[in-house]
């Protein structure tokens, strides 16, 4: 009874995670056109915040439960998964078409701030240091760079209401925008809590153990937020949304998601470290840049090549941790 219980709420969690995902891109779609500004600038923000929720409490949690790789892990793991695979599966769906901007300021802003968190953490390597540490300075020095982000993010809202180009009808008013968004939000946060909880409990109770689990359903439940809205933007063909909600996803993760809780508690020094995880964050942001940058688009084949990666990087981790 019990797991008929619990593969009804799988459900009705995918159910809420799909029709939330529809709700929120249709909202901040609205809302872009009733500020006058690129949904670019939406997908950066309201889009990628409200999908980063889920890692944020997974982060906060982890940190109170002492379970510092898993907040590590949940960071470095969601921006990779964020950008092989969900920018993959949106590419073959639809070519990603990325705007000129992007290319030349959002997509390296990310590769920077990707970078910085690899240089902060790597005190044993870099410095005379015993071990790798993320203190606090390190994590305030994140929050500046976050800071930094807003700052660029303030000027291109200024850019898109100076500009004559924004002319698209929005699709409802403002308040139903906003609604729409809110709803979607909850939608899409609620089903991923479902989906996630239900899945574990049907994996628990057929014998597959919680070190499998760890590594697969919690790694890839805190992205599917963002990975059912860049599907759902992908089959709208709304490039901007979807470029923005994973740009603006993984600078969060970096800024707020890790920065923030060990800004309020201390640093942190995981046990289980493993460097090829920063080597293949670093790999993810560097490849979308020179992609990007070629014709301003990610196509189909490009989008099957970042799926191999993904599954090789991901058979590697999953092989050694069975092993």
């Amino acid at each position: 009874m019990e797991i008929i219980l619990q593969i009804f709420l799988l459900i009705v969690g995918f159910i809420l995670l799909i029709k939330g995902a529809d709700w929120l891109v249709d909202g901040a779609s609205s809302a872009a056109s009733n500020f006058k500004v690129s949904k670019l600038l939406i997908g950066l923000t309201i889009v990628a915040f409200g999908t980063g929720a889920p890692e944020l409490a997974v982060s906060f949690s982890s940190l109170i439960n002492g379970n510092t790789d898993i907040l590590l892990g949940n960071v470095i793991g969601s921006n990779i998964i964020n950008v092989l695979l969900l920018i993959g599966i949106a590419a073959i769906i639809r070519p990603v078409k990325v705007k000129k901007d992007t290319v030349s300021k959002e997509l390296p802003l990310l590769l920077l701030i990707s970078t910085a968190l690899i240089v902060l953490f790597l005190d044993a390597t870099l410095t005379e240091a015993i071990t790798n540490v993320f203190s606090r300075s390190d994590a305030i020095i994140c929050l500046l760079l976050f800071g930094i982000f807003l700052y660029y993010i303030i000027s291109l809202a200024r850019k898109d209401r100076k500009s004559a180009k924004i002319v698209e009808k929005p699709k409802y008013k403002l308040g139903k925008s906003f609604l729409f968004v809110i709803i979607g939000l909850a939608g899409v946060v609620a089903g991923s809590e479902l989906v996630v909880s239900s899945a574990s409990t049907i994996a628990t109770s057929i014998g597959i153990s919680e070190r499998v689990i760890s590594l697969s359903i919690v790694a890839l439940g805190t992205s599917l937020p963002e990975l059912v809205t860049t599907i759902t933007a992908a089959r709208k063909n709304e490039s901007d949304l979807l470029v923005g909600n994973i740009v603006g996803s993984n600078i969060f993760n970096i800024c707020m998601v890790l920065a923030l809780p060990i800004a309020i508690s201390g640093g942190i020094s995981p046990e289980n470290f493993e460097v090829i995880d920063l080597i293949m964050l670093i790999f993810s942001a560097a490849l979308i840049c020179v992609l990007a940058r070629r014709d301003h688009k990610i196509t189909r084949t490009e989008g099957i090549l970042m799926l191999i990666i993904f599954t090789l990087y991901y058979g590697f981790m999953i092989y050694g941790a069975l092993a």
